[in-house]
């Protein structure tokens, strides 16, 4: 994928449906808090492959503000979830079971 705003903007709208089909599935199965669902996980890599994206897209040189405002609100919710990203040092299968119960926060 080559890097460009617009495929910035079809990530960010990517993320922000994504946000909706979770919402969704969470009141389709009983009203769960969102932070109990187990896709809270996909949705932090999404979350961090965006905030990359921005990242790698800004030193390509200056972007639109609106652009920059967006890249900034994603900065701030991957803060938020960056404990539940997919570690990149270990793949699931190699990990003890405790350090599997802490990715889960089991």
């Amino acid at each position: 994928m080559a890097i460009s705003v617009q495929n910035f903007i079809k990530l960010a709208n990517f993320y922000n449906q994504t946000l909706t089909v979770m919402s969704a599935v969470c009141v389709e199965k009983g009203g769960i808090n969102m932070d109990n669902y187990v896709g809270r996980f996909f949705v932090a890599d999404v979350l961090e492959y965006i905030v990359e994206y921005g990242h790698r897209l800004t030193q390509m040189g200056p972007v639109p503000d609106d652009v920059a405002r967006v890249m900034k609100i994603f900065e701030e919710r991957f803060e938020s979830v960056k404990d539940l990203v997919t570690p990149t040092e270990k793949p699931i299968y190699e990990m003890t079971l405790e350090e599997f119960e802490k990715l889960m926060n089991i």
